[in-house]
């Protein structure tokens, strides 16, 4: 429509809200849907974490607060990073927005101007590329497919870095593949950003606490200390903590860019939701025992159905070392016909068609920008994810 903004005509729709919306129209039809194509947790609040929010609720502290949240959020936060990640920060270096989203927003409208170029490794989280756009800069796209582990090897990242390269974005353990870089593979990144002072690093923590087989987290500002004044690393509670609907995100990074992201928000949704903020406080500081038997749970999940998707079904499924997700091919199993009869020339038709016939919503590859694969989300119970295993075996072996 012609009084829609320009900057609204560059970016697309999230696919993965589009596919989450069409199952969830199936299921209100009465039709048998099993969903993995969201990225949260299966799991309930914390009750502690619930129970501070009750406190907050019951002692008035429903008022609106600082812009970049509470004193003593920002304080957690700070422990938090320095506790976890080995980095030296006090409340100040710290900001606290409405997701990590608003964090990454605030963060790329605050610093882009037209013409400027965002470093992004393929496949990404969906989002990412849509934010640079919506701002006037470009994404150029460095590709990690599953040759290299889904990882960005320090050559290519090198390649993709030009004279108007501002920032690099990167996601460890990732969204979509769950591939996690050591701290070995972060150094040799560090020292190819360290050849190139004009570029920044965004680094997207959220699944921190998901690294499996007794992997360690690594972030690049704690493997590479020249780097922090360059770097956002950006986390939150959501993933960590069941806390999706909570709306917290946080950060630390260098005090002019907090301060540019705190003019933003100021005029943008101003403070987050002060009772989110009093459970953030709570799941930070409070016990954290309990991620390890969610990690756990997590592994076998991940098992499950990397066993189960390779079982002689056409897909080439790749182990992933963190998050809740696997990126299967689907690459061989193209250009052929599903038993309902559906043409499968593009990793969509290939999603659609296992939708539709079988009732198992999944994400194809070209939304997170590698054609010829799909997400599929393990954050469902064991009895769901065997039967959608079985059903996507059913699928593929009745391809011709």
């Amino acid at each position: 429509m012609a009084f829609l903004s320009d900057a609204l005509n560059r970016i697309q729709p999230s696919a993965t809200v589009a596919i989450n919306s069409k199952a969830a129209e199936m299921k209100r039809a009465g039709e048998d849907v099993i969903s993995l194509a969201a990225g949260e947790p299966d799991f309930d609040t914390p009750l502690n974490v619930r129970e501070a929010a009750i406190r907050a609720i019951n002692s008035g502290k429903t008022r609106y607060t600082a812009v970049d949240g509470i004193p003593e959020l920002k304080e957690a936060v700070a422990e938090k990073f320095r506790r976890d990640n080995g980095l030296d920060v006090t409340a100040a270096d710290c900001f606290v927005a409405a997701g990590g989203k608003q964090i990454i927003f605030n963060a790329l409208l605050a610093t882009l101007n037209p013409g400027d170029e965002v470093v992004i490794p393929v496949p990404y989280w969906v989002s990412y590329p849509e934010i640079v756009r919506l701002c006037d800069a470009n994404p150029v796209y460095a590709v990690a497919d599953a040759s290299t582990g889904f990882k960005l090897s320090p050559e290519t990242l090198e390649r993709a870095i030009g004279p108007r390269t501002k920032w690099l974005i990167l996601n460890t353990p990732s969204n979509p593949t769950g591939a996690a870089y050591t701290a070995a593979e972060l150094r040799g990144l560090a020292d190819v950003l360290l050849r190139h002072p004009q570029v920044h690093v965004l680094t997207d923590d959220i699944y921190e606490v998901l690294v499996y087989d007794g992997g360690s987290f690594a972030t690049i500002a704690g493997v590479e200390p020249k780097l922090r004044e360059r770097t956002l690393t950006m986390n939150g509670v959501s993933k960590s903590h069941a806390m999706t609907g909570w709306r917290i995100g946080y950060c630390t990074g260098p005090k002019p860019l907090l301060g540019a992201m705190l003019k933003l928000q100021s005029q943008s949704t101003t403070n987050p939701s002060s009772i989110s903020q009093w459970a953030a406080v709570e799941a930070l500081n409070g016990p954290q025992d309990f991620l390890r038997d969610w990690r756990q749970v997590f592994q076998g999940r991940r098992d499950l159905v990397v066993k189960g998707l390779n079982a002689n079904t056409g897909l080439d499924c790749l182990t992933p070392e963190g998050a809740f997700y696997v990126f299967p091919s689907v690459k061989r199993l193209l250009g052929r016909t599903s038993g309902g009869g559906r043409v499968l020339q593009t990793d969509e038709d290939f999603v659609l068609a296992l939708l539709a016939e079988t009732g198992v919503a999944l994400v194809h590859g070209t939304a997170f920008g590698l054609a010829g694969h799909m997400r599929l989300s393990y954050a469902a119970s064991n009895a769901q994810l065997e039967d959608a295993v079985g059903r996507i075996q059913d699928f593929c072996a009745k391809v011709r």
